[in-house]
């Protein structure tokens, strides 16, 4: 492509100033930024960024349309929120007309093993228009392709075991809240913990009917899957409330989590395979306390046996700089819903962005 990629930014909080800012560092440029927040709405985006203005103000979801319409980008980048429900109308806007998409959604990694439904709605609809649309962001490579990297080092595997840990605060209070960050054990218990207390019969008609809250491994585990060829036989998932011997201020909850409330959950997801291999996956999500930090460790376990350790990983620059490296291999993907594991390796972009996209 012998011109800047346009992007449009779709959700202006806390990841979008990483995001727009690597977006200009890439040589790409933002034509557009869409909120629902009042206070953010018509500002410019250099405001968000702390930089100069760019010129172009953030507008709302009712303008969303016609912004775009306008300016033609290339890929919008969404960065709203965890679940693939709640991002339905900002993919399914781009679909409609035909401007690629990649969101941190958690869920859209792999979102055919929670909500087939949605996703193939979204799927039909952007293989009408000719655009892709995917999900990527932390778990692209630390839950995915660093993991399927190991494995495919090892002659036999027996068993994939791995933990990430994260912060809540710096993603913004719809996560929190989805991790149950601020209840009683008794609230987490009723509103969290009850949903997986089911019978598998049960589990695959709410996951028929989109009403299923996959926790953050449960796409991963689905994206390993289908990464290494692993055929899934079943699937479960339990979910264990976090708590803290002392009080912790929450900025993001806007509340102080009294000791022994909830802040926040571990989540963990054990598969099995028709080829005999387990993967078991724990993610904990919480409001840290100030001995706690980020880490991601996982162990493919047989011969040999492998384990890699990241402590305190940067999860949200990490998070914001494979959203953006991906864009090219997005533009170039075939049309549909497309996880990244069918799209291929996430490498570094050296060069501007759109000197990688396809003529």
């Amino acid at each position: 492509m012998d011109r800047k990629i346009k992007v449009v930014q779709y959700g202006a909080g806390k990841m979008s100033v990483y995001t727009m800012r690597y977006v200009y560092e890439k040589g790409a440029e933002i034509v557009g930024a869409i909120d629902v927040n009042p206070d953010v709405i018509g500002k410019d985006i250099g405001e968000i960024m702390g930089t100069e203005n760019k010129g172009v103000k953030v507008v709302s979801i009712e303008e969303a349309e016609n912004m775009m319409k306008e300016t033609k980008p290339d890929i919008a980048i969404v960065t709203t929120m965890s679940l693939i429900s709640d991002v339905e109308d900002a993919l399914m806007l781009c679909a409609k007309l035909g401007v690629n998409a990649i969101t941190t959604c958690e869920e859209a990694f792999y979102p055919m093993n929670s909500n087939p439904t949605v996703t193939k709605k979204i799927d039909e609809l952007a293989k009408q228009t000719g655009c892709t649309i995917t999900g990527s962001g932390y778990q692209d490579i630390y839950w995915g392709q660093l993991i399927s990297s190991i494995a495919g080092s090892t002659q036999t595997i027996k068993k994939i075991k791995g933990s990430s840990s994260y912060n809540v605060e710096d993603y913004g209070i719809a996560l929190a809240k989805a991790h149950g960050a601020g209840l009683s054990l008794e609230e987490f218990d009723k509103q969290v913990a009850s949903v997986d207390r089911i019978s598998d019969e049960e589990r695959q008609a709410m996951i028929n009917k989109g009403e299923y809250l996959p926790s953050y491994m449960w796409n991963v585990n689905g994206w390993l899957c289908a990464k290494l060829g692993l055929t899934v036989k079943s699937q479960t998932q339990k979910t264990v409330p976090q708590t803290h011997k002392e009080d912790i201020e929450s900025s993001t909850l806007g509340m102080t989590v009294k000791a022994g409330m909830a802040t926040g959950m571990s989540a963990v997801v054990t598969t099995e395979t028709e080829e005999g291999i387990t993967i078991e996956s724990e993610c904990i999500g919480k409001v840290y306390s100030k001995d706690d930090f980020d880490k991601n460790e996982w162990t493919v376990i047989g011969e040999p046996e492998t384990t890699l350790v990241i402590n305190r990983p940067a999860t949200v620059e990490l998070t914001c700089a494979s959203v953006v490296n991906r864009i090219p291999d997005v533009i170039n993907a075939k049309p549909g819903y497309v996880p990244t594991e069918e799209i291929g390796e996430l490498n570094y972009k050296i060069q501007s962005l759109n000197k990688y996209v396809n003529q």
